[in-house]
C-alpha cells in the first residue's frame, strides 16, 4: 500500500551569497515578500498539500527562522491590550501547531544532498517532500498539492519541472525523458535521467527542475555513502540518479510561475508578483507598477 506523504524537508542552511549584503545578518529565507518572509509562502504551499510535519535543516546564524515560528508572547499581549485583535488573529493563524516543526543542524556546508540526509532520523521510512525555500511558486493550487495528486496516481518519485525556452536550457538542470515519452505535450513524463546545464544542441528536454520533489525513503540510504560531486559537494541529484536505477521517477509540469528569490532580480520579480495579487494592496501595487513603467 502506498504511504501518504506527510513530512517535508526544507533546507535552510545556505549563506544566500547571491543576495549579499542583505543576507549578512538576515537569512535569505526570511527576506520579506510584501508582508511576510519568503519562507512562509513555502510553508503555506506545503500545508495546502497536506504536509503535517516540517524538518528545517538549519545552520549557525539561522536562529531567526526558529524564532519566527515560535510564539511571541510580548508582541501578542501588546496587540491585545491595544485592541488590535485583527492583527493578532492574522499573526496567530500563521503560528504552527506545537510539535509539527523540527530543526536539525547541518554543521558543515557539504551540499544539498547532505542537507537532506541530515533529516534522516525524523523522516524514517516514510516518503517525504523536499522544498527549496528560495524558490517561490505562485499558482491557483499550490505546486506541491498538484504534485500530491500526481503521486496518488503514479506513486514513486515526483520532480516538479517547468518548460523554458530551448535557447535557455544551458542555464538549468533539465530532465531526460524515457525513450518515446512526449515531453512537449504531456504533463506527467516518465524519466530516466537528469542533465545539469547541457549545451543547447545536446539537451534531452527543455523541462527545468524547479526545486520541488516527492521522494522515497530509500534515497536516505544512498545519500549516506554518496560521493562528492559537482563543486566537491554531496549532490541530491546524484543520489536521485542512483535511485532511478531501481525506482520509477516522473517529472510533472505543474501549473504556476516560479521565482528564484535567491537572486536579486528574481527576488524583485517575486515582490512585484505577490504585491499585484495581494488582497489588501493589490490595486495600489498594480497602479504603482504601471506608473513606474510609464516613467521608465
Amino acid at each position: 500500500m502506498m504511504k501518504r506523504v506527510t513530512k517535508a524537508v526544507l533546507p535552510v542552511a545556505g549563506f544566500g551569497t547571491r543576495v549579499l549584503p542583505a543576507t549578512k545578518t538576515v537569512p535569505k529565507e526570511m527576506l520579506t515578500i510584501v508582508d511576510r518572509p519568503a519562507l512562509q509562502y513555502v510553508v503555506d504551499e506545503a500545508i495546502e498539500a497536506g504536509i503535517e510535519h516540517f524538518v528545517f535543516v538549519t545552520a549557525r546564524g539561522k536562529s531567526a527562522i526558529v524564532d519566527y515560528f515560535d510564539s511571541a508572547y510580548e508582541l501578542e499581549d501588546t496587540l491585545l491590550r491595544k485592541g488590535k485583535k485583527d492583527i493578532y488573529d492574522r499573526l496567530k493563524a500563521k503560528q504552527p501547531v506545537e510539535g509539527t516543526m523540527s530543526f536539525v543542524r547541518q554543521q558543515q556546508a557539504r551540499g544539498l544532498g547532505h542537507a537532506v540526509w541530515c533529516a534522516r532520523d525524523i523522516i524514517g521510512d516514510e516518503p517525504f517532500a523536499v522544498l527549496l525555500p528560495d524558490v517561490l511558486i505562485q499558482s491557483e493550487q499550490s505546486c506541491l498539492a498538484q504534485m500530491m495528486d500526481v503521486y496518488n496516481q503514479v506513486g514513486g518519485n515526483i520532480i516538479a519541472v517547468d518548460p523554458v525556452p530551448e535557447d535557455k536550457v544551458s542555464s538549468y538542470g533539465v530532465i531526460k525523458p524515457k525513450s518515446g515519452e512526449d515531453f512537449r505535450s504531456e504533463k506527467i513524463i516518465a524519466m530516466d535521467g537528469m542533465v545539469e546545464k547541457p549545451p543547447v544542441a545536446e539537451a534531452p528536454s527543455n523541462l527545468k527542475i524547479t526545486g520541488r520533489y516527492i521522494l522515497q525513503p530509500e534515497l536516505m540510504g544512498l545519500l549516506k555513502d554518496q560521493a562528492a560531486g559537482a563543486g566537491g559537494e554531496i549532490q541530491l541529484t546524484d543520489a536521485m540518479a542512483r535511485l532511478m536505477e531501481t525506482q520509477d521517477f516522473h517529472a510533472f509540469a505543474y501549473e504556476g510561475q516560479d521565482y528564484d528569490c535567491g537572486s536579486k532580480l528574481g527576488y524583485f520579480e517575486a515582490v512585484m508578483a505577490y504585491a499585484r495579487t495581494h488582497a489588501d494592496i493589490g490595486e495600489g501595487a498594480r497602479a504603482l507598477i504601471r506608473q513606474s513603467a510609464e516613467l521608465a
